[in-house]
């Protein structure tokens, strides 16, 4: 008599959902991947599709598209909900329409958001770097900053629409202010009548001492030096206490406040896990840690239910950072567990973590790289990471259509990816204003509201 293959429910298409589901390519399994977005979405190159340099295709190609010759696999477009862990059953839905999928196994690797740390108002005014929404609404922000300062009259007006803040001088805040920075003076240098766009002023801000602080004090001081040099104005050790439409307060370490007004701003400081994380942390008693991420058990699963395995930036996990590396190991770790449990031979055991080191980039042919105890900075270190990049994004066609893209920058400075549209400036907030619970991601449905 045949029996069902042991199911396998995955959350989430970011590198621990998708790295879980082709390590289990060869299992006798039934792999079910469940996720709220058509794509696998390669996150570290979003500040790159929000300054012109790639399109949202190349750095998201289909999910479905990568696993489409792994017959075992079924992919399904859903926001899941609620998980109950007692009847091994994920709750999710599509708008209105309600599913509930059963499990034997279940990997939950829903990601993360970004963190206002508390101040979930600055969200209006300062978008993160998360989604490729994001990144589109960020384009449309910053590119809309230069076309209003062409026509604008007001010289005070205009500075505001050219000052860009970028708050957070991790390495997304770092290659973020970087890119702004190149994009100002010299690939709209020649664009405009009005004013030169060279006189725009980026500002980077972080809470921190020194940027980049997971790279240790040299290369963050290096990182500092690089960026000042291109012209980007770094505030260590200031902490963003109010944001609005006009720009926001920066408080100083030495309790000053400096109003900046800047019409542009960035916000790269800061994850919070998956709502997903509290579901799970009150059903399984495991505890979460101030960013939301679950404490897991060594081997990466859930108190008293081993069934369940928390992966990627949901999982907290001593000496593993937020990074690509450490959901891609947490992924296949927990793949190769479930797999020697129905082969029914000695599981991996406890997770280890391989650090393949650190890269960021601060603009053109040069960057800062950290492997072991090697450091490395300039156009090595650039070159380094242009080949680990490239060697991570899915997909053939994504691979070629990525590096013509970058040639083509860095030989003639020119952005080709420079659609903005005003859907891609006011979306979001349209969406947060649509009927009862809509969001971003997902709608709900229901009544638009008008506002009274």
């Amino acid at each position: 008599m045949s029996r069902d293959p042991h199911h396998v429910v995955i959350i989430g298409s970011g590198f621990g959902g998708l790295f879980a589901a082709k390590a289990l390519r060869r299992a006798d399994v039934k792999v079910t991947l469940i996720a709220k977005t058509t794509s696998h979405l390669f996150q570290p190159l979003l500040y790159q599709v929000a300054t012109g340099v790639l399109s949202e295709g190349e750095i998201a190609p289909a999910t479905r598209e990568i696993l489409r010759r792994q017959s075992n696999a079924t992919v399904l477009l859903g926001l899941v909900e609620d998980i109950d862990l007692t009847n091994r059953v994920v709750k999710w839905r599509f708008h209105n329409d309600y599913q509930e999928t059963p499990y034997d196994s279940l990997i939950v690797a829903a990601g993360a958001g970004q963190s206002y740390f508390g101040n979930d108002r600055f969200a209006t005014y300062a978008p993160g770097m998360k989604t490729i929404d994001d990144a589109l609404e960020l384009r449309a922000r910053i590119l809309k900053s230069f076309e209003i300062a062409e026509f604008t009259r007001d010289e005070e007006a205009r500075r505001r629409e050219l000052t860009f803040v970028v708050v957070g001088a991790g390495p997304t805040g770092v290659e973020m202010a970087g890119q702004i920075r190149e994009l100002a003076s010299t690939t709209l240098r020649k664009e405009f009548r009005n004013y030169d766009t060279a006189s725009a002023r980026v500002v980077l801000i972080d809470g921190a001492d020194q940027v980049l602080p997971p790279f240790g004090p040299e290369l963050g001081a290096r990182t500092k030096a690089t960026l000042e040099k291109l012209g980007v104005e770094v505030q260590l050790g200031s902490i963003v206490t109010d944001v609005d439409d006009a720009g926001l307060t920066v408080r100083h370490k030495d309790g000053s406040e400096e109003r900046i007004e800047a019409a542009c701003k960035v916000w790269a400081a800061g994850v919070q896990g998956s709502e997903l994380g509290i579901t799970l942390a009150e059903q399984s008693g495991a505890a979460l840690d101030r960013a939301g991420r679950i404490q897991v058990e060594p081997n990466l699963t859930l108190p008293t239910h081993p069934e369940v395995f928390v992966v990627g930036d949901m999982a907290a996990v001593d000496g593993v950072p937020g990074v690509a590396q450490g959901a891609i190991q947490e992924a296949r770790h927990a793949a190769a567990t479930i797999r020697a449990r129905l082969e029914q031979r000695g599981a991996p055991g406890a997770f280890r973590y391989r650090d393949k080191g650190s890269m960021a980039t601060i603009s053109k042919y040069k960057a800062v790289a950290l492997i072991g105890k090697l450091k490395l900075t300039g156009f090595l270190a650039w070159t380094a990471w242009l080949f680990l990049h490239l060697l991570y994004i899915a997909g053939f066609k994504q691979r070629i259509t990525t590096l013509v893209s970058w040639a083509l920058t860095f030989i003639s400075n020119g952005r080709s990816q420079r659609v903005m549209t005003n859907q891609q400036m006011v979306g979001r907030l349209a969406l947060e204003r649509l009927g009862t619970g809509a969001s971003g991601k997902l709608m709900r449905g229901g009544e638009v509201v008008p506002e009274e």
